[in-house]
């Protein structure tokens, strides 16, 4: 295995970065590491209340950012936002997908519309900047077989898995023809400080942690033996900055994946003794959810590792036990 590149980390220092969706989860804790790396940062969200930003998020950082509420359907607001940023991660987006077959037009507005007008953006006021979206494993559908690489066959089985395709695929157009340097970390379940647990919008294990903590039981859909891996948000952010920062990386997807594939019983096991107690049921799958679930799934990592050297380092147990702690001290921002 090459040796992890380290010079990501000196990277930044007095690079401008942009964070779109920068209050939600993934973004503000990018926020809070390239400030420690010494990075100038602007955040841009809407701060619409079903999409996870928080300005609790960026608690400590207010004197050190700017921050722009503003939605990135606004074509001519983006268009003077990106002007003269270095780097830009692009993370703001509509993530639930329950509320994507509910609403599909809202999301084709957010994940691939607005996506393209990102781009637009770059191309005609900033041609120089680096984008790096942030893609999902949703795109995939239910796996053919386990783990999942970059090869496997793109089968949406939701309205937001096609919409967030096609925004990704807008940005490896917009390399491919016009020269944009981008890229895209297809995602797995990310987890820790500052996720979204007030509802299971983001991500169903937001939502345990928030049950296990006001003392209510977890309801474990169907027989609870669906596997899935983690990473854990600090390992995301570190993939994030590693590919932003190697040019080796633009024009790339690249998959993120845990180590630790667990099925939802042992999962819901584990958070209940990190958390000192609690307690779960299985319940049938709710027919909206049942019609898009897509199985089992553990991501192939090993093409990021073997090009850049990034390998999840925080295990699961730690994990949970740091956001579980974070959550007890700072549980009423959250909920």
């Amino acid at each position: 295995m090459p040796t992890v590149p380290t010079d990501h980390l000196t990277f930044f220092n007095g690079k401008r970065v942009l964070i779109t969706g920068g209050l939600g989860f993934i973004g503000s804790n990018i926020a809070h590491r390239l400030l420690g790396l010494g990075a100038e940062v602007l955040i841009v969200d809407s701060l619409i209340p079903e999409y996870g930003g928080n300005v609790f998020n960026v608690t400590g950082l207010e004197d050190q950012v700017r921050i722009n509420i503003a939605d990135i359907r606004d074509e001519h607001g983006l268009r003077y936002l990106v002007q003269g940023q270095d780097i830009i991660f692009n993370l703001a987006g509509q993530v639930s997908h329950t509320d994507s077959m509910i609403d599909p037009y809202t999301d084709l507005e957010i994940n691939a519309r607005s996506q393209l007008s990102l781009l637009e953006a770059c191309r005609h006021g900033n041609p120089a900047t680096k984008v790096v979206f942030a893609s999902t494993r949703q795109i995939y559908g239910r796996p053919e077989y386990l783990p999942v690489d970059e090869r496997h066959p793109l089968q949406p089985a939701d309205v937001n898995g096609i919409n967030k395709l096609a925004g990704e695929w807008y940005h490896m157009v917009y390399h491919d023809v016009y020269g944009l340097r981008t890229v895209s970390l297809r995602l797995t379940n990310t987890y820790g400080p500052r996720m979204r647990i007030r509802d299971a919008r983001q991500t169903f294990i937001g939502w345990w942690f928030r049950q296990l903590l006001e003392g209510r039981e977890l309801q474990i859909f169907g027989d609870g033996l669906q596997v899935r891996d983690f990473n854990y948000i600090d390992d995301v952010v570190e993939a994030l900055l590693m590919v932003a920062a190697h040019d080796v990386a633009d024009g790339q997807i690249y998959n993120l994946g845990g180590d630790e594939p667990i099925n939802l019983i042992n999962l819901a096991r584990l958070m209940i003794e990190v958390n000192g107690g609690g307690s779960f049921a299985l319940t049938p799958f709710p027919a909206d959810r049942k019609r898009i679930d897509i199985g089992d799934f553990y991501g192939d990592y090993r093409k990021i590792r073997s090009k850049l050297g990034w390998r999840p380092l925080v295990g699961l147990r730690d994990g949970l036990t740091r956001t579980m702690d974070y959550f007890r001290d700072h549980l009423e921002h959250y909920v």
